[in-house]
């Protein structure tokens, strides 16, 4: 992700200051760069799938074939990526006001949602192979498996050198990432059973592996949720950040203060300020927005400064109990001067 550059604007309204900080991702090096690595995974995963099947058929290897089916969610994972990329790039016009950059998050919730389907489904494999083992080909599973080992590290360091703290990149990666440690456990199963016969090795190995993708796809699941539902990025406190607006010498009051992400990696704030009646609010508005971008990381802003009524200041010395603030239906807590802002 690129540095978004901040630019101001300051509207006079009636006599109060209405003012807002935007910033513009730069986004044409790093995606293209991201599209070239994710293609070059792409290719290799696809490569060696078609291998893997073959041999699979060959050795009548449920486990080669049970990768191969992972690897191909893998590559879908990263179609997915790259349609996401192309359409997020797209310039927001009409209803689309932010554009399509959520569509990264769609495909990384799709990703988390196919890792866990995925899971479910090779526990009921690895179950039934508990209890009725399948003959395996130990010689052609481990160097397979071996061969995958290969791949699998080569396409994660690719997808590695892409921009993974977008959420829709560290999708695909946890998918290779996962059907490495799958690769690695059907090695080791290939081995033992080479040297031991012990078949149900096969089954253990997958179980392992379906832990690991719960872990990936749940936490998947559980970041794009919070992007989709508008929750504040994770280690944002609203609260403190209202505290810290409200501490301003000049703030009267901080409400309607939303926090949230646009999309992974562009947290985004808007809020309405009152200063008191003899303040500065274009001063106060560039103040707050290099605050947030100083402090917080945050530089797209949009604040509403406006000056504080003398009754609200009259309520603000007789206690926040007795007024609902400014506006008649604030959303979420008030943050007010004093001792107990909010």
């Amino acid at each position: 992700m690129g540095n978004e550059a901040e630019q101001q604007h300051g509207h006079d309204h009636g006599g109060h200051g209405h003012d807002h900080g935007h910033g513009g991702h730069s986004h044409g090096v790093a995606a293209d760069a991201d599209r070239r690595w994710l293609t070059i995974a792409l290719c290799l995963i696809v490569g060696f799938m078609a291998v893997e099947v073959v041999v699979g058929l060959f050795a009548q290897s449920l486990a080669l074939l049970s990768d191969a089916a992972h690897m191909l969610t893998d590559a879908a994972s990263i179609v997915l990526a790259l349609v996401a990329m192309r359409l997020a790039a797209r310039p927001a016009r009409g209803g689309f006001t932010y554009g399509l950059k959520r569509a990264e998050i769609l495909s990384a919730q799709a990703n988390g949602i196919t890792l866990l389907v995925l899971s479910l489904w090779l526990a009921y494999e690895a179950a039934w192979r508990l209890i009725s083992p399948p003959a395996v080909t130990g010689s052609l599973v481990l160097v397979t498996a071996l061969a995958g080992i290969v791949v699998n590290v080569i396409a994660a360091w690719c997808i590695s050198k892409a921009n993974r703290t977008s959420l829709n990149v560290e999708g695909a990666f946890q998918h290779i990432l996962t059907d490495l440690y799958g690769f690695l456990a059907t090695a080791v199963a290939g081995l033992v059973v080479l040297l031991t016969g012990f078949a149900r090795a096969d089954a253990i190995a997958s179980l392992v592996v379906v832990a690991l993708m719960l872990k990936a796809g749940s936490g998947l699941v559980r970041e794009s949720g919070r992007i989709f539902l508008e929750a504040a990025p994770a280690g944002v406190d609203p609260d403190a950040i209202g505290d810290r607006l409200v501490a301003h010498s000049s703030v009267v009051e901080v409400h309607d203060l939303h926090v949230w992400q646009i999309t992974s990696g562009q947290p985004a704030l808007s809020a309405h300020i009152l200063v008191e009646p003899t303040g500065d609010c274009h001063a106060v508005q560039r103040d707050l927005v290099e605050l947030l971008r100083h402090d917080y990381d945050i530089t797209h802003t949009t604040l509403q400064v406006d000056h504080a009524p003398e009754e609200l200041l009259a309520v603000t010395h007789r206690g926040a109990e007795e007024d609902n603030g400014h506006c008649a239906d604030a959303h979420g807590p008030v943050h007010r001067e004093g001792p107990h802002p909010h």
